[in-house]
């Protein structure tokens, strides 16, 4: 069974699943060790996913092993476990590469870039523009900021 964004409201659209409030932007997928092994695809922003999830045979063609596994808890409630490994992903929208962590995903799930990602990218999500924006990263929270003993 395909891994289901959270939403409140959705359609069929020729076809197609219409996720009202949620976008999809171009991602390259690439292995770290080796850069010239990658794929590109659309994926779905979803701020509601931890880590970024890619079906696992999108991963294994390009050489990207797991690394360890983690306990999920998927949009229908259902637990699983699954694979963790990382990739570099590169937004050609930001121009930027970094490497993230991936959830190896069943053959059958959507393509997700998740709050990790966009995280580490210093980007929210706008689903009016359907953009992802630029946001101030905040460094350490209120300890970085208190004044230090003299």
């Amino acid at each position: 069974m395909a891994h289901t964004p959270k939403f409140q409201s959705w359609a069929i659209l020729q076809g197609e699943v219409l996720i009202f409030g949620m976008f999809q932007v171009r991602v390259r997928v690439s292995n770290p060790s080796e850069r010239s092994r990658f794929f590109d695809e659309n994926f779905w922003v979803d701020t509601g996913a931890l880590y970024s999830f890619i079906p696992e045979g999108r991963l294994n063609d390009i050489g990207i092993l797991p690394l360890r596994t983690r306990e999920l808890i998927l949009a229908d409630g259902r637990r699983d476990r699954r694979s963790l490994g990382e990739a570099v992903l590169t937004i050609p929208q930001l121009d930027e590469s970094l490497t993230c962590p991936v959830i190896f995903a069943p053959a059958d799930s959507l393509h997700l870039l998740g709050a990790t990602a966009l995280e580490n990218f210093g980007v929210q999500a706008d689903p009016t523009t359907r953009q992802l924006k630029p946001i101030a990263t905040v460094i350490g929270g209120f300890l970085a900021s208190a004044p230090r003993p003299g």
